[in-house]
Formats: structure tokens, sequence, C-alpha cells
């Protein structure tokens, strides 16, 4: 494995700072899991609903920016065309707590931070992974922990090695730090004498699932819970290769210019962990694996 210092998905480095940015899997379901029963909505804390800014509470709802081509986090359901996932359960408990309704909006990856920047979206969920550049222009209330993993077809039947992948068509998505982590490894090949890897870069990572469901790439690299949620959707077409790695936190994206809504967003997910809804939405989703016990603020403050 290649040792770095960033952390893992959605990154977010060009220059001083650059925020990076579906098709559905054809030879999966519809999306969603195998069963449509949603995790009761918990009921609003009045305490913490005090927390939130009168700005944000004024309308009744958390306008919520969220890239849906990212399944099971969150995805756009083909049948009713709502955005759905264990995120979106977890971001409409979590606005419930604070009496209020989530209204998530569907947004290209690459818009969302400057989106909450610029108050058109009050708090982001969409997989980002918390880390020191992210945290220079918004706070984040960690939720979960997840790392990368790799698939290929069911029996590997081209011999992908995550750690010696020169010369494989590989496919990443568009925006994250796999499509770093890729192109580090790539340069690797070359510079040991081996084919550079053929970088096969997606807008959409449910694109990626389906170029190696097609057999248009050799192996894809995603985040932990998107590889098994993948595999399990396709019927077992695919299977993971190597080692999880690059374990990080996602967390909620509030703006640094929201007041106390951190502290709110913080005190309501405390209480989902403790009545038990955060767990029955992972496991809902099958994505417990991720589950953490100690959230946490980071990047409070300019």
């Amino acid at each position: 494995m290649l040792s770095r210092s960033i952390t893992r998905r959605r990154l977010a480095v060009t220059g001083a700072l650059a925020v990076a940015t579906g098709l559905t899997l054809s030879a999966c379901g519809d999306g969603t899991t195998g069963t449509d029963t949603a995790a009761p909505i918990p009921s609003a804390t009045s305490t913490l609903a005090q927390l939130v800014p009168q700005n944000i509470a004024a309308d009744g709802k958390i306008l919520i920016g969220s890239d849906a081509s990212y399944p099971p986090n969150e995805s756009v359901d083909p049948a009713s065309q709502k955005i759905v996932g264990w995120e979106v359960e977890l971001g409409e408990a979590l606005a419930a707590k604070l009496g209020l309704k989530a209204d998530f909006q569907n947004a290209g990856f690459d818009t969302i931070i400057p989106g909450i920047q610029s108050g058109k979206y009050e708090l982001g969920i969409s997989s980002f992974t918390d880390n020191p550049e992210r945290e220079k222009v918004v706070d984040f209330v960690t939720y979960y922990s997840a790392g990368v993993s790799w698939a290929t077809l069911k029996g590997n039947p081209n011999g992908v090695d995550p750690d010696n992948a020169c010369g494989k068509k590989i496919g990443v998505q568009q925006g994250t730090v796999e499509v770093d982590d890729i192109k580090a490894r790539s340069e690797k090949c070359v510079k040991d004498g081996k084919p550079a890897i053929e970088q096969v870069v997606r807008k959409g990572q449910t694109e990626v699932n389906a170029d190696l469901v097609s057999g248009k790439i050799d192996g894809m690299l995603a985040d932990s819970p998107i590889v098994g949620y993948a595999i399990k959707e396709t019927g077992d077409k695919l299977e993971s290769i190597g080692q999880m790695y690059d374990a990080a936190p996602y967390g909620f994206a509030v703006g640094k210019n929201s007041g106390s809504f951190k502290d709110a967003v913080l005190g309501a997910f405390k209480e989902l962990m403790a009545d038990g809804t955060y767990t029955k939405i992972l496991e809902k989703w099958g994505v417990q694996d991720g589950a953490i016990t100690e959230p946490v603020i980071n990047g409070a403050g300019g």
C-alpha cells in the first residue's frame, strides 16, 4: 500500500483549496435495500431546537446539499425519483430531532461546500471525508468511518493486484481522493519501469460500477461501504480484493458562520446514537461496520 498523508474520499486540494466534485447499476436493483421500511422518525428535543439559528429554523426545514450518485449512501430511486440512502435517513432523523424537516437537494459534489459557504445550503451530507483542507472552509460533525476498498469482477479474471495494478484499466470517481491514489500508484509503476495504470475517471460512482460490471475496466476503488453495496446489488458479479485502508471519518458539513448550528447538529446526532436510531439505520442498509462511538466537531472557528 502506498503511504499517503491525505485522507480518502472526495478530497479537496488544488492550489490553495479547490473542492472537487449516475447511472445506477444496470445489472442490479433499483438502488434501494431489500426493504422499504424506514427507520422511525424521532421526536424533537426542545433544548436542541433552541440551538438552531433563527435564519435556519424560520422556514421549518434544513436545506441539505447532497450528490445523489453514491449508493447506498445517497442515490436517486428510479421509481419515485426521490433521494434515498442511509445518509438521507440519518439526515431526516437528525432534522426531526431539531423540530425541522430535511430538504435534500441533489447537487454536483463540487458545488456543495461552496454552496454552504454562500448560504445556498445549510448542511452538507454527501459522504464528505473530514480532512484539514476542508476544515479551512467548513466545520464538520463526524458520524461515520470509512476506508478505501478495491473490487473486480468475480474471480478477478484479469488478475488485478491493488499494490501492482500496472497496465490495468482501473476506474475511479471524479473528484475523489481515489483519483490521487490511482495516479500515485501509476506514477510508481512508471518509475519502476512498468506500464502505467490506465485511469478511467467517471463523473459518478455508479458509472464506475457499471463499467466494471460490463467488463470495460479491470477493477475499481471507492469508499468501503460503496464497494460493499455494489457487490451486493450486482448479485455477486463483483468481489472485493485486498484489504481496506486509509480509514477516515465522514462529517456533516456546517458553515463556519452558522453560529450554534454545529452544536445543535452534534447534540441531535448524539441523541440518535443514544436512542438506537443511528444503529437501526446503519443495520438496515448493511453499513454498520463503519459506526463510530464518539462524534466530534472539527474545524470550529475561522
